[in-house]
């Protein structure tokens, strides 16, 4: 089958390949996924450039996300999944092999049914950023009638809260850095898009929400954003951040601040959240789905043949929304 993949770390276009590879056969509780679109996150560009680990395999094939039909299934799978449509996650997480293929082997739990009304390019946009901002959002129950604060309305994670947010009901404002980025997360449904660069961002969202501040806050630069978290955090209110610039980043937290706000400050890593959990999670996104409210935001797309171009745009931010490979 053809496949990219690469055999050592480095810049996108010295490293990745095309070629022939073996085609995978799905072992018990797997399934084989014929690939139509893969799916890009930055964790696959951060494993490519050896951002916080080696090598863990003398090859890999990239990427975590994608979407597709399943071709073949493995022991102890039902037959009746045979030629169905499904959206892809972790494909290649503690694997060699990921989606940027023609066939892929996930556990069949990886691979949930795609609704009928959802295009394969919007399936491939799914897998980490809905999950991800799916546990920021919900793992405090509902948000119906709550005030949520994104940061980053315009990314892949902000774009999957903002629309995940609106469709359980939620008041949104998220944060952008301009013009673009603002059409963008007023596309996407947020009820209040501010301009980071600006300043005074804590003051605006209180003025907007009667000085009552926000219940939750989706963060993608939790060190740049805290102090204006806490100026705008209700009491008991939760910081989620899902996102690092640097593997040895840390952060200083103004203990009395916080423990006045009787705040709860979570970390996310999506690849370590229990499958229990995200499989709840992936119920509820193909829930949003089937509404129709999930609409992402596809910023790219290229066949196989030019994963490198796909990869060095997205590493250096030329791009607004999602990038897929087409298989």
């Amino acid at each position: 089958m053809k496949a990219a993949y690469y055999d050592i770390q480095g810049n996108a276009h010295d490293v990745l390949k095309i070629g022939e590879v073996s085609k995978p056969s799905p072992g018990p509780n797997e399934v084989l996924v014929r690939i139509y679109v893969s799916g890009i996150n930055p964790s696959d560009i951060k494993a490519r450039t050896g951002f916080s680990a080696s090598m863990p395999y003398a090859r890999i094939i990239p990427h975590q996300d994608g979407a597709g039909v399943i071709e073949a299934v493995g022991e102890n799978v039902s037959s009746e999944r045979l030629n169905e449509r499904v959206w892809i996650y972790e494909a290649q997480y503690g694997r060699a092999s990921g989606t940027a293929a023609e066939f892929v082997v996930v556990p069949t739990s990886q691979a949930v049914r795609l609704p009928d009304n959802v295009s394969f390019e919007t399936g491939a946009s799914l897998g980490i950023p809905a999950l991800t901002a799916h546990r920021c959002l919900f793992s405090d129950g509902d948000l119906k009638d709550r005030r949520v604060l994104i940061h980053g309305g315009a990314g892949v994670v902000g774009t999957a809260a903002i629309l995940l947010a609106k469709w359980a009901g939620a008041w949104v404002v998220t944060t952008v850095r301009n013009a673009r980025q603002a059409a963008i997360a007023k596309i996407n449904g947020a009820d209040l898009v501010l301009d980071h660069t600006a300043g005074d961002v804590a003051n605006i969202i209180m003025a907007n929400t009667d000085n009552q501040g926000v219940h939750h806050i989706v963060d993608v630069a939790l060190k740049e954003n805290l102090d204006i978290n806490l100026a705008c955090l209700t009491q008991g209110g939760v910081i989620s951040s899902y996102a690092t610039s640097s593997a040895t980043e840390t952060i200083s937290v103004p203990l009395l601040k916080a423990m006045m706000h009787g705040c709860v400050l979570r970390f996310v890593y999506i690849y370590k959240v229990p499958m229990e959990v995200k499989k709840v999670s992936a119920e509820d996104i193909n829930s949003c789905l089937e509404t129709g409210s999930y609409a992402p935001l596809i910023g790219l797309n290229l066949p196989l043949e030019n994963i490198a171009g796909a990869h060095h745009t997205l590493e250096h931010s030329n791009v607004i929304g999602k990038v897929l490979i087409h298989i």
